[in-house]
């Protein structure tokens, strides 16, 4: 019943990092054969190269704290048994004129070969990451990654880059070359804006051109501002950042506020990190200016960033040595991720396609009366598809199973909300309907707790009309009507067991629409009706 196949082993495992201005990052991952690949670990180590500004040379004591930093990366790839380290340097490393000797000094130390890129390639490369991470359609947004020392704009959608530069607008550098006092002044607001206004003349004239109505931002600073959003206006976001929405205007009702605060004022804010408190004004600051000067409407945050870029872009010069079959990939990445984790968690392939056109096929018939949204429709065909890779663990509670890894695996392009959704749905295919007493179900609220009940009561009797795994019903006629629900059902052998396992499974349908649900089997002419007991 298991699609096993060395397609669910890794080819190779690999760590990339990225030493950039204020922090290291390192992700390690797992390279499968299909060219995706699973996040094993990542570390994070805030080394502060700008500390006291970014000058023509590195610190001593900054120098020494990324050593030491990259020396930790290193030991917990080597007890990973990494087998491949890459490792690139931006624009703090990138500018300083004693970089060369840090290099050396990281090889000779720790025996990591750093690579010095061009602030273009950063650019590109941050492009295919958030492309890879998050939806993107024709419409042309702009990608920003404000880091330490330099920030990356990217135009483009999910076809192409018109333009991708890096500009040396980092808040390290910024708040050393502007900012003074503490809270920041109304002067110096003026001047970074003025600064801003200067040097992204080019980005402004083609987000105008290409009506650019959305920001994706990227990495640590974007990431706070975020989160800060989020928890003021209680949205989920307390797994993931990757794909958070919120509106402009959210965004200036906390600039508004935070730009006043002090120090110790910023610390109390949920969401910002201890260690950006004293470089996040800059990144404030030009995210309200672009904000205001571009006429953006919608902020949408990427988890993605240059470390990902980084693989994606190995894999893509390594595939044909590393022997990877990249036709099984997607390039909408929503679609792409669940089809990973299926391929990864040896899924019921099927068996969940049958259910899945079962439950599509349902929804396309109670949509309107359920009050339901196409993309509504998205999230139980993914529920669908996911619904049995509990079995990955145990056969034993494999519904729980699979809430719990599709609510931890990472699923790209998905908001929260979304991910929740779907692996409630998943969770109660089978066995007990949705109840408040169940944690996280209760964790819902009240409008999403709804939609897994509508989408679960689709799916349980998806489910049910394949309850022999042998996709034995070949066809599914739906009579929806006033006084009652009629399903008609063409099968390939005895339909007993189909029948049996769609009752039992009906209550909740049952319940949302006020009507009986009846099934009628054909097989070999003749026809039996079953109800339930």
């Amino acid at each position: 019943m298991s699609d096993t196949s060395l397609n669910d082993q890794p080819t190779k495992r690999i760590a990339a990092i990225d030493l950039g201005t204020n922090s290291f990052h390192a992700v390690l991952v797992d390279i499968y054969p299909d060219g995706s690949f699973r996040t094993v670990d990542k570390l994070k180590e805030m080394v502060s190269l700008a500390e006291k500004g970014l000058e023509n040379r590195l610190g001593r004591e900054a120098m020494d704290r990324g050593v030491e930093a990259l020396k930790r990366i290193r030991f917990l790839c080597d007890s990973y048994h990494v087998e491949n380290i890459l490792a690139f340097a931006t624009s703090a490393i990138r500018e300083a004129e004693n970089g060369g000797d840090f290099i050396h000094e990281v090889g000779e130390e720790v025996g990591i070969k750093v690579r010095a890129i061009s602030g273009k390639m950063e650019a590109e490369m941050i492009g295919y990451a958030i492309r890879h991470s998050i939806m993107l359609e024709e419409e042309m947004v702009l990608m920003v990654d404000i880091g330490g020392g330099s920030v990356e704009f990217i135009i483009g959608n999910n076809k192409e880059f018109i333009y991708y530069n890096s500009l040396k607008l980092g808040v390290a550098r910024m708040a050393a070359a502007f900012i003074k006092a503490d809270p920041i002044k109304k002067k110096e607001i003026k001047k970074l804006q003025a600064h801003f206004e200067a040097e992204l003349t080019e980005v402004a004239k083609l987000a105008r051109e290409h009506h650019v109505k959305t920001i994706v931002g990227s990495s640590g600073t974007l990431e706070n501002i975020g989160a800060m959003v989020a928890a003021r206006n209680s949205i989920t976001a307390s797994r993931t950042l990757n794909e958070l929405e919120f509106s402009a205007d959210d965004f200036k009702n906390l600039y508004e506020d935070f730009i006043k605060k002090d120090k110790k004022q910023r610390l109390k804010e949920k969401g910002l990190e201890e260690k950006r408190v004293d470089i996040i004004h800059p990144g404030m600051v030009l995210l309200k200016y672009l904000v205001d000067d571009f006429k953006i409407e919608n902020i949408r945050i990427s988890e993605a960033a240059l470390r990902e870029g980084m693989i994606l872009n190995y894999i893509d010069k390594q595939k044909d040595h590393l022997h990877l079959d990249l036709v099984a990939n997607f390039e909408d990445p929503r679609r792409r991720s669940v089809y990973e984790l299926l391929r990864k968690s040896n899924w019921l392939k099927q068996h969940s396609r049958h259910v899945s056109n079962f439950a599509l096929q349902l929804f396309d018939e109670f949509k309107e009366e359920l009050k339901l949204t196409e993309s509504d429709r998205e999230l139980l065909e993914y529920a669908s598809l996911m619904h049995d890779i509990g079995y990955y663990i145990s056969y034993r509670k494999h519904h729980k199973h699979a809430l719990y890894l599709i609510r931890n695996s990472d699923l790209l392009g998905f908001k929260e909300d979304e991910i929740n959704v779907m692996a409630n749905v998943a969770r109660y295919h089978r066995r007990s309907p949705p109840a408040k007493r169940h944690k996280r179900y209760k964790q819902l609220n009240k409008k999403l707790r709804k939609k897994v009940k509508k989408l679960s009561a689709l799916l349980r009797v998806a489910d049910g009309l394949d309850r022999s795994h042998y996709q034995n019903v070949k066809k599914l006629e739906i009579k929806n009507k006033p006084d009652g629900i009629n399903l008609i059902i063409t099968t390939h052998s005895d339909p007993e067991l189909e029948i049996w396992g769609c009752m039992r499974k009906a209550k909740l349908l049952e319940k949302l629409t006020g009507k009986k649900l009846k099934i009628f089997a054909v097989y070999e002419n003749a026809v039996s009706q079953a109800d339930e007991d």
